[in-house]
């Protein structure tokens, strides 16, 4: 018997980040020591104390049961004291928080609890290439919208097509910015609210890099804005700030319809996350944020060493302040997909093309800040010896 996979599955785009550790993989498999500027995986361990929460909240027989559907109270509680104590925002835990399995899960499923078949989506262009499974799974329209450098890679809400805006249900923005680093500040995040009022659009802030920001800026959270929770939520993921990609753990925030509907979704699809994991999640949530402001800092200094790396062979960065990523652009003659099989292929180098993130990233290169000196000053004078950035440097 054959099973064909259903119309829905095979509309989904072509996953880019399996396809790029494909090529990595196989580069290194050939004997080439592949470094590997690529990935957007924390390496570093999560800190002790959260794994010594883990130990013992898996040791309690209770936590071995299945999990409450929408998590636990005290989870969210935490949740929320944590909104208040970092960005004085007040979060009605019950109401207005929503436990994830990963802030992806609630990006994908979102669509699937709030919109209908034919509606319009708007997403950036370049941005997080997983938003893009949401449209199929949904079976709705989907409209981008262009970052420019220009704008420091923000949207300029005048450029959206008026009937465009006016179909949209939801529009998500991701700030500090994957994968260009770029931040927003209140200024916008006022435009947007005054914005989505006026198009009755629903705003999604992926807030995934908010604990990430350099030059002493901390990231800006959506929900600081004046009449944010009246348009929509923000989406935190434990990964970043406190190293825990692999726990699968995050949470929505704002808006109570938004929020309810997720939950609903998600009664159906799951049954929340294993309560041990929420318990280390309450203890990271409630800690003094020190192992935050070290991990900040650590990725400070692979970006600056990383920008001295580069300059030194005369590939200037686009000033990026917030995230883990360098966005370095591409030098002429190459498309950025070219750019990046020339890197691996003849220096050993491995960076993600722009155009994985949309057409928008056409140009650009993305470096992942993953790994420690010496190897950034190793991969830029392997790349040196490619000359393409002579020219660039001479002038």
């Amino acid at each position: 018997m054959n099973f064909p996979e259903s119309d829905i599955l095979q509309q989904l785009p072509k996953q880019f980040f399996a396809n790029l550790v494909s090529k990595v993989n196989a580069k290194a498999a050939s004997g080439v020591d592949v470094i590997n500027l690529g990935q957007g995986n924390p390496d570093q361990p999560t800190p002790e104390f959260i794994v010594d929460s883990l130990k013992q909240a898996a040791e309690n027989p209770q936590n071995h049961k299945y999990s409450l559907f929408r998590g636990m109270p005290r989870f969210k509680k935490a949740a929320a004291d944590f909104y208040k104590r970092e960005y004085g925002v007040d979060l009605d835990p019950e109401k207005e928080i929503a436990v994830l399995g990963g802030s992806k899960t609630g990006l994908v499923e979102l669509p699937l609890a709030l919109m209908n078949p034919g509606e319009t989506l708007l997403l950036p262009d370049p941005g997080y290439p997983d938003y893009l499974s949401s449209v199929s799974l949904a079976q709705i329209k989907l409209e981008l919208f262009r970052l420019k450098a220009e704008n420091n890679f923000l949207p300029d809400y005048n450029e959206i097509d008026p009937k465009v805006a006016a179909a949209a249900k939801f529009l998500y923005l991701n700030y500090p910015n994957n994968p260009t680093g770029a931040v927003a500040n209140s200024e916008f995040f006022e435009q947007t609210v005054a914005f989505a009022k006026e198009k009755q659009i629903g705003i999604v802030h992926d807030f995934a890099y908010g604990a990430i920001g350099f030059d002493g800026q901390k990231p800006v959270s959506f929900l600081q804005t004046p009449g944010a929770k009246e348009v929509g939520i923000e989406m935190y993921t434990l990964s970043k700030s406190y190293n825990m990609a692999g726990w699968r753990v995050a949470f929505a925030a704002g808006n109570a319809d938004i929020i309810e509907a997720i939950n609903l979704i998600q009664d159906h699809l799951f049954v929340s996350i294993f309560p041990a994991i929420q318990d280390a999640g309450i203890t990271a949530l409630d800690s003094d944020q020190s192992t935050v402001h070290k991990l900040v800092a650590l990725y400070e200094k692979r970006r600056n060493e990383f920008w001295s790396a580069a300059r030194a062979i005369g590939w200037e960065p686009y000033p990026s302040g917030g995230s883990f990523y360098a966005w370095m652009p591409v030098p002429e003659g190459y498309t950025s997909e070219q750019f990046a099989d020339l890197l691996l292929d003849e220096a050993g180098v491995a960076v993600a093309p722009g155009t994985g993130f949309g057409a928008g990233g056409e140009g650009y290169v993305r470096v992942g800040l993953l790994i420690d000196e010496p190897r950034f000053t190793e991969a830029c004078q392997r790349i040196a010896k490619l000359h393409l950035f002579d020219k660039v440097k001479t002038k």
